[in-house]
């Protein structure tokens, strides 16, 4: 068991969560099971509009946003939560295949934490993880 909730409903964390807001089944499998084993829970939205409002429900302590998805693309439900004083400081990474040079200005203009480039070794996905959430690389 990786939380627990205690009589008040607080959720009590024992392992870090990572929101992966991906729209590829392929690249949510290969993710989860590099940061599960890596020491964090892993919590999926096939979407933008799904991502903010797990964002909003869970306050991960990082998320993981794909660009290109449907119904709110990653730019956008970025902006939502950067927005949001209850979202605004969750570092957020973006997960993409964009990589002009324009989409890295505009992912620096809305104020990622960082931009990983597909197609990215699942390993140095988690190093960029642990980075912006501050933990140490558990044993493997």
């Amino acid at each position: 068991m990786t939380a627990a909730q205690p009589d008040d409903g607080v959720e009590i964390r024992l392992r870090p969560l990572v929101l992966l807001v991906e729209d590829n089944e392929d690249n949510q499998a290969i993710y989860q099971t590099i940061l599960e084993h890596g020491g964090y829970d892993v919590l999926q939205a096939w979407d933008g509009e799904e991502g903010v409002r797990l964002a909003r429900e869970r306050l991960p302590a990082v998320i993981l946003m794909d660009i290109a998805m449907p119904r709110i693309n990653g730019w956008d439900a970025t902006r939502l939560l950067r927005s949001d004083p209850a979202t605004a400081r969750i570092p957020v990474l973006a997960l993409t295949a964009h990589v002009l040079p324009a989409d890295r200005a505009m992912a620096e203009e809305i104020g990622y934490d960082g931009y990983l480039a597909k197609p990215i070794e699942p390993r140095e996905v988690l190093a960029h993880v642990r980075r912006v959430v501050g933990t140490d690389a558990p044993p493997e």
